[in-house]
């Protein structure tokens, strides 16, 4: 019964619907211009008044004859609708005023009033002698002053009531026929409309079995209710063909999903395991390395030990590429911002390319500034240095430029490297970021790199948020840039300079289960006068130190025997020692929270393959530190 008052209302309204908007249009026409007409005959009667008051107060005022003016100003107060009238002189000064004031107050509070000002004028004859017998007569209009009446608008404003309510009866009387004749017509066709509701109702709640099952021949939507059970059929077949394309899409995308994240997984297992795997006999070799190219005295066998160590270099750079792409494609990596002062960072680099860009023949310039940027130092360098050695890759004769330009009044900076080299066509100035793609290596020549460097400064860059521009003229250069946000400059305490036998007399621990690499350690550490012990798990360190050995520096390797790794083998030796005796863990791990949890515990992070000069100076920082 509900539903059947409900497909009623529905009806009824779409019936009356049209008749109620004629009703109102025609209405409202009506209502709008018999208004218009009554505001109209108002201002014409009003301007008139105002008129005639104005041509008859002419000669009162030309006369100053101030009882004629007032006796025209109560006559003018029994007209309809005058509250007020006032007649002013040529000065300005009111000379006669007549005014029903309680009536004049109450509209003037409501808002009702109409004031009309009309000037008053006159034409005088002025005679203008001339020299001769004859006279010219000049006609000038004198403003004698001035007439103001003030008038209510009641009278219009309740003709436009009178006219409203007329038009609002016109428009009901309209609509309650309209709602008449629609009550009967809705009769006949109030049955097949709720069938078709129903069906329509059981359709969008997804049941596309729904269908009208009672149809009389004498139906007058018989056609429409058929059609409609002919497009529900159609419908639910095309759902059932949808539903399965859906599935079969919906699978297939599924397959490759899951292909693709597995590739890529494999891809980064494989260069994490490769790097630690390389990195193992790596780091042992470049401390053989090191230690023979102090033991040797002849000239040509130490120009061997240099060449060898050169070549050794290289494939670290190439590790450490490979190392710093799998880190950054690891989805639980984030930055470490802090305040960094980019003049040091961009000198030391300069530095650190001077000799190979005077290798080449090039000018390398850096221009600094002082400013400190918020990034995450190791980022930021690795960011640089790969732009530098790029420029310097790719630059046959000129020079290499990194400048920083100040934005948004100093509260950016723009870091950019300039270089006069071979140029990127616009067509490769996006696919140059994606990784190992590469202009001119088609041979893959690995002097030439991998093609990972632009990938690892976009990556890491999209992981700072600095944005990376690229300009480039092929045949005449290009400019790399980076943008960085300032921050406040950080103050530490300058540290102490080591003395030269810094390292003399240090007492090193190192936890590692490879016997090439505690040779290899051995050797190199004993060179530089340290105080050296080894083990190959916790236990057998734990017993150097109850037999009385007091390192003043922990170092393990990361992967051990046993249940412990080398952050929980540091933990455990500090807690025997005693102290917070600096730890240092060194790993060829790729995964961010094993860099993570050694930071938490207060631990120096090296990755392998450990070069010894930044061995050297990690020991010489730590003493400096800990005797601080």
């Amino acid at each position: 019964m509900k539903q059947l008052s409900s497909f009623r209302l529905r009806l009824l309204w779409l019936a009356v619907f049209p008749v109620v908007l004629i009703a109102v249009a025609l209405a409202a026409v009506f209502m709008v211009d018999r208004i218009d007409d009554l505001d109209q005959a108002y201002a014409q009667r009003s301007r008139l008044l105002i008129r005639q008051l104005a041509s008859a107060s002419e000669y009162g005022l030309f006369s100053g004859n101030t009882e004629s003016l007032q006796r025209l100003l109560d006559g003018a107060l029994t007209q309809p609708d005058v509250l007020s009238a006032t007649i002013f002189d040529a000065n300005g000064d009111v000379l006669v005023r007549a005014a029903n004031a309680d009536l004049l107050s109450r509209f003037r509070h409501e808002k009702m009033l109409e004031r009309l000002l009309e000037p008053v004028t006159s034409s005088q004859a002025q005679l203008a002698m001339g020299p001769s017998n004859g006279a010219s007569f000049n006609e000038t209009a004198l403003t004698l002053g001035k007439v103001v009446i003030e008038m209510s608008r009641e009278s219009v404003v309740a003709q436009s009531r009178d006219v409203l309510l007329l038009g609002v009866a016109v428009t009901l009387v309209g609509v309650l026929l309209g709602v008449f004749l629609a009550a009967r017509l809705s009769r006949g066709v109030l049955g097949p409309v709720q069938r078709m509701s129903q069906m329509m109702q059981l359709i969008g709640q997804g049941d596309l079995t729904a269908r009208v099952k009672w149809i009389a021949v004498d139906d007058p939507l018989r056609d429409l209710q058929q059609g409609l059970n002919s497009m529900a059929e159609r419908l639910a077949q095309g759902r059932d063909e949808l539903e399965q394309r859906i599935k079969e899409a919906t699978d297939a995308l599924r397959l490759r999903t899951e292909e693709a994240e597995a590739a890529n997984q494999a891809k980064l297992q494989f260069i994490a395991a490769a790097s630690h795997d390389l990195r193992q006999p790596t780091h042992a070799l470049g401390l053989f390395v090191s230690r023979l190219g102090q033991l040797v005295d002849d000239p040509k066998t130490l120009e061997l030990v240099n060449d060898l160590e050169l070549a050794l270099h290289d494939m670290q750079d190439l590790l450490d590429v490979l190392l710093d792409f799998s880190r950054l494609q690891e989805k639980t990596f984030q930055p470490r911002l802090q305040a960094i002062d980019l003049q040091e960072l961009l000198e030391n680099l300069g530095a650190s390319f001077s000799m190979q860009a005077a290798s080449k023949g090039l000018s390398l310039k850096v221009r600094t500034r002082a400013a400190w940027v918020l990034s995450d130092p190791v980022l930021l360098r690795q960011i640089v240095l790969n732009l530098i050695s790029n420029a310097l890759r790719y630059t046959k004769q000129g020079r290499i430029l990194v400048a920083c330009r100040a934005l948004a009044q100093g509260s950016r900076l723009r870091l950019e490297v300039w270089d006069t080299g071979i140029g990127i066509a616009a067509e490769h100035q996006q696919a140059i970021f994606k990784e190992y793609f590469q202009l001119s290596n088609a041979e893959r020549d690995r002097r030439k790199g991998l093609g990972l460097g632009l990938s690892i400064v976009q990556r890491a860059a999209d992981l700072l948020g600095h944005p990376v521009k690229l300009r480039s003229v092929p045949g005449r250069g290009s400019c790399f840039s980076i943008e960085l946000p300032c921050t406040q400059r950080v103050y530490d305490p300058a540290p102490s300079p080591s003395p030269p036998s810094l390292l003399q007399g240090l007492s090193v621990l190192l936890v590692e289960d490879d016997p090439m690499v505690v040779k290899a350690s051995e050797g190199l550490l004993s060179s530089w006068a340290c105080h050296f012990r080894s083990a190959e798990n916790l236990d057998s360190a734990l017993r150097l130190i109850e037999l009385g050995f007091s390192p003043d520096i922990l170092i393990s390797d990361y992967r051990l025997p046993g249940d412990f790794d080398g952050i929980a083998v540091l933990q455990q030796l500090q807690r025997a020692c005693g102290m917070e005796i600096p730890a240092v863990l060194i790993t060829g791990d790729t995964e961010e929270n094993i860099i993570q949890r050694a930071k938490s515990a207060g631990m120096t992070v090296m990755h392998k393959p450990l070069r010894p000069a930044k061995l050297r100076s990690l020991l010489k920082n730590l003493r400096i530190t800990a005797q601080i």
